[in-house]
């Protein structure tokens, strides 16, 4: 066991005694990457802080459940993750009206590298915005797959589609996409 792993089972048994500081490290450690996924999905900053905050309370309350048979932050990503879709869902059935919010948040990805540097980037903006313009499906389905780095089975047990479905709907849109971004380039 790593010192950071050890450090992080330290604060997660002092969260199940209902410690409050270690429960804020445990958020301040991991709140902007879960932020940060669940926008992705989303696509509305209030909309993905809202999901992180009642994730952390959710997984907190469930903290007994985690077996630790994953680090921490995949089990708390995989609460984010399908708290995230389930808001989508729900979002697309109302077709809410959506607007431009002004309010950016400088997240973590994971990676060290922040949503903000990453649009400063003009190949990875292109990438972004023509992901954002494929279909929905498309664009989930290739968020969690590439940019949240989930294989297919475990997309296929966020979305609750066959393996088959899963590949075929990845497939299409990766070639979608690279079409978009072909005729952009011509």
């Amino acid at each position: 066991m790593t010192l950071t792993t050890t450090h992080i089972d330290e604060l997660l048994e002092q969260c199940r005694r209902g410690d409050e500081r270690a429960q804020m490290k445990v958020y301040n450690k991991y709140n902007k990457a879960m932020y940060n996924t669940a926008l992705r999905i989303v696509k509305h900053s209030a909309e993905a802080e809202d999901i992180m905050q009642e994730c952390f309370l959710k997984a907190f309350e469930k903290l007994d459940s985690y077996e630790g048979t994953s680090t921490f932050g995949a089990w708390l990503k995989k609460i984010v993750v399908n708290q995230s879709i389930t808001v989508y869902n729900k979002n697309i059935k109302y077709q809410e009206v959506s607007y431009n919010d002004q309010f950016k948040h400088a997240v973590d990805d994971g990676f060290g590298v922040s949503t903000e540097e990453e649009e400063e980037n003009p190949k990875v903006k292109k990438i972004l915005q023509t992901m954002d313009s494929l279909k929905e499906n498309y664009r989930v389905t290739l968020t969690l797959h590439l940019i949240e780095g989930y294989d297919y089975e475990e997309i296929c047990d966020i979305l609750g589609i066959t393996y088959a479905n899963c590949r075929t709907t990845i497939s299409r849109a990766k070639e979608s996409l690279r079409k978009k971004l072909m005729s952009y380039e011509n």
